[in-house]
C-alpha cells in the first residue's frame, strides 16, 4: 500500500472547487420587492426565479438561491450581505 501525503495548498484548492450554496435567509427588514431585485442583480435571476426564491425564503426561512465553487460564490455573498440581505455560503 502506498501512502500519499496530502499537499495542504491542493486541499485547500480542492475544497474551494466543491460546489457550495449561495443561502438567502429571511429577514423581517427588506421588502419582497427589494429581494426580488438584489437577486435579479447580483445573481442574474430571471424575475420568475427571483420571485420564488423570495416567497420560498419567506415561508422556509431560507433558500438555496445560487451554485458554484466557493470563488464563484464570494463576490455575490459580500454584494448580498453589503445591500443587508442576510446570506452564507454552505
Amino acid at each position: 500500500m502506498v501512502k500519499h501525503k496530502n499537499n495542504p495548498s491542493s486541499i485547500q484548492q480542492d475544497n474551494a472547487a466543491l460546489q457550495r450554496g449561495l443561502i438567502l435567509f429571511n429577514d423581517h427588514v427588506n421588502t419582497f420587492d427589494y429581494v426580488i431585485d438584489t437577486l435579479i442583480d447580483v445573481c442574474k435571476h430571471e424575475p420568475e426565479q427571483a420571485e420564488q426564491c423570495a416567497i420560498i425564503t419567506h415561508f422556509k426561512g431560507k433558500c438555496i438561491v445560487k451554485t458554484g465553487d466557493y470563488y464563484e460564490m464570494k463576490p455575490l455573498h459580500e454584494e448580498m450581505s453589503m445591500r443587508g440581505l442576510t446570506v452564507s455560503i454552505e
